[in-house]
C-alpha cells in the first residue's frame, strides 16, 4: 500500500484557486467532495480575518451553481456548494484513487493525501496532467500492514510483555518474568525481542514522511 501528498497547484481558471490566492490569508479546508458526471458537491471550512470578503468572490463565480452558508462567525465559515470544475476530484476519479478528507487549500495549493496501490497513484499523476494541474510531490512511502510486520510468535510475545508491563516505565516484570510466562527460554525470548523491536523501530522510522523534490518515486507515462 502507497500513501502519498502531493500539492496540487489550482489554476486560476477554477474558483477555489483564484479566491484562495486573492485571499492567502483564508484557509479553504474541504471536509468532503464529490464528483458527479461533471460536476462536484462540496462541504468547505473557510478560515479567515474577512470572511464576508471571501463569501462575496465565491458568489461571483459562474461555476458556483448553488451555494449555501450553513455557519458563519467572525473569523469561520462553512459552506456547502455545488460547481461545474471539480478539476482534483474528476483526476481521482479517473484514477480510482480517494482523495483524504479534510483536504487543504491554501493561496492557491491544494494539500493532497491519497492512500492506495501505486499504480494508481501513477494513475492520479496521469489524470492530474491531463488536467493540467501542476503538482509537487512532498512524500511517497509504503505501508505494510502490522501482520506482515512481525512473525505470528514475535507478535504473541511482544503482546505478552506489553501486558506484563515489561516495556512500562518503571518496568512491571522482569525478562524472566516474560519468558516463563511464554514458556520458553530466557535467551530465546531475548532474541525473540530483540528482532520484533528490531522490526518495530525500523518500520516506524520508515514510515516518517521524507520530503523529496520531484516525483521521480512515482512512475507515470509523460
Amino acid at each position: 500500500m502507497t500513501e502519498a501528498r502531493l500539492t496540487v497547484t489550482l489554476p486560476e481558471a477554477v474558483w477555489i484557486g483564484d479566491v484562495s490566492t486573492t485571499h492567502p490569508d483564508t484557509t479553504f479546508t474541504v471536509l468532503t467532495a464529490v464528483p458527479d458526471e461533471d460536476v462536484g458537491f462540496g462541504l468547505v471550512r473557510l478560515t479567515g480575518p474577512d470572511i464576508e470578503a471571501v463569501l462575496e468572490d465565491i458568489e461571483g463565480y459562474d461555476q458556483i451553481t448553488e451555494l449555501s452558508v450553513l455557519q458563519q462567525a467572525d473569523a469561520q465559515a462553512t459552506i456547502q456548494f455545488r460547481t461545474t470544475m471539480p478539476l482534483v476530484q474528476l483526476s481521482a476519479r479517473a484514477s480510482g484513487m480517494p482523495i483524504e478528507f479534510p483536504m487543504e487549500i491554501r493561496g492557491g495549493e491544494a494539500t493532497v493525501d491519497v492512500t492506495g496501490p501505486h499504480e494508481r497513484l501513477s494513475e492520479l499523476v496521469t489524470q492530474l496532467r491531463n488536467f493540467d494541474l501542476p503538482f509537487d510531490v512532498e512524500y511517497v512511502q509504503e505501508r505494510l500492514h502490522t501482520s506482515q510486520l512481525l512473525s505470528e510468535t514475535q507478535r504473541e510475545l511482544v503482546l505478552k510483555a506489553v501486558e506484563l508491563g515489561y516495556y512500562d516505565t518503571p518496568r512491571e516484570c522482569s525478562l524472566t518474568d516474560v519468558a516463563d510466562a511464554a514458556g520458553t527460554a530466557k535467551s530465546t525470548c531475548s532474541e525473540t525481542l530483540h528482532r520484533a523491536e528490531e522490526s518495530i523501530i525500523k518500520h516506524f522510522v520508515d514510515d516518517i514522511p521524507t520530503p523529496i523534490e520531484s516525483d521521480q518515486r512515482i512512475s507515470a507515462p509523460e
